[in-house]
């Protein structure tokens, strides 16, 4: 039998199983990094990943990624790596599809634990 990881799957289809905002959820793991989908929608809290790198990439929508000195504004098909180390926080007026890559069991909060905000992680769909 094949593994999930050799067959196909489909975004549109993975998106439309995820219902609340900010909650990622793993669809695929290689090398020691997770692919996360999530939803979301309004403003995250500041926070940093002191050990880990993480990449946004749009699938759908608009979305805006808050630095200290600068924001970048992404919409579908675009993406932004976030160094390790850097404060930011994201955001977004209207639902937003996104693709998260980072290295597994990263804390999608980094350095803060929010009762709000805080997923739990490995939540596989």
């Amino acid at each position: 039998m094949n593994s999930p990881s050799m067959t196909s799957q489909s975004l549109t289809e993975k998106f439309a199983l995820i219902h609340e905002h900010w909650r990622h959820k793993v669809v695929a793991q290689l090398n020691g990094q997770e692919l996360k989908l999530a939803k979301l929608c309004g403003v995250f809290p500041w926070h940093h990943h002191e050990h880990e790198d993480e990449m946004f990439l749009v699938w759908r929508g608009r979305m805006k990624i808050e630095f200290r000195e600068h924001m970048v504004e992404l919409g579908a098909g675009e993406f932004c790596v976030v160094p390790r180390g850097t404060e930011h926080r994201t955001m977004a007026d209207n639902e937003v599809e996104v693709l998260i890559f980072e290295p597994s069991e990263t804390r999608n909060t980094g350095n803060l634990v929010d009762n709000e905000f805080t997923a739990p992680n490995g939540v596989r769909i």
